[in-house]
């Protein structure tokens, strides 16, 4: 059986999750509040997603999804169906480069995230606010290697692309991080997004946020702090 170790708020473990009941598998959920700890499940270098299945483990939450798509050939009557592969093997390093660049998107946005909790602002750092503005240049490439409104990165298919950028999107969208992404902006990006909301496994897996403080979730995922209200 599989078995996956994830933070509540991590939008690649978000992304890990929706790949997961994409393809229809039922896994062991291990979910922590906070990042793990060493000594715990957590691999030599404390990263969530951690997926086990038999004896092999395996972290990074791209290593995961391609790990997924490779090994699990069954894929449920859903339109457009998720891609057999991560990378194309007819457009393989733009794929790679597409992917990458999704991943440097939600390491810039989790990064801006973290520095929150210790009270490091945008407005108050120069490396935050460098990566602020990485995220709009992202998304405007981005939008500009989608073919139309209609498509996603692999066109006909749900990729692995889609999964992991409406993740990382939502994440900077759901947090109280200062960004305006302005999304409208990129009208082939909101499209796919918008979409990608309206699919069960996107519904299946909502978007939670956490920070110091937060001790468990109402159901609709509001945060519940400890002590009652959020602090000031």
């Amino acid at each position: 059986m599989l078995h996956l170790l994830y933070t509540t708020g991590s939008p690649f473990a978000r992304a890990v999750r929706i790949v997961l009941d994409e393809i229809g598998l039922d896994y062991g959920r291990h979910e922590e509040i906070a990042a793990p700890s060493a000594g715990g499940l957590a691999p030599p270098t404390l990263q969530v997603p951690t997926l086990w299945h038999g004896d092999l483990k395996l972290w990074e939450s791209g290593i995961i999804a391609e790990y997924l798509l490779s090994t699990f050939s069954h894929r449920p009557a859903v339109e457009p169906p998720l891609a057999h592969e991560a990378f194309r093997s007819d457009a393989l390093w733009r794929d790679k480069l597409v992917f990458s660049t999704i991943q440097t998107f939600g390491t810039a946005a989790t990064t801006i995230s973290q520095m929150r909790w210790t009270e490091v602002t945008l407005d108050a750092n120069p490396y935050l606010e460098r990566l602020a503005e990485k995220l709009t240049h992202i998304l405007a490439w981005l939008d500009g290697q989608l073919g139309d409104l209609e498509s996603g990165f692999q066109p006909g298919f749900l990729s692995i692309h889609d999964i992991f950028l409406a993740a990382h999107v939502r994440f900077v969208q759901a947090r109280p991080l200062g960004i305006d992404i302005s999304l409208q902006k990129y009208e082939k990006l909101a499209s796919l997004l918008e979409r990608l909301d309206a699919r069960d496994s996107f519904k299946a897996n909502p978007i939670w946020w956490w920070e110091p403080g937060i001790i468990g979730y109402e159901p609709d995922g509001t945060p519940v702090f400890e002590g009652g209200d959020r602090p000031a």
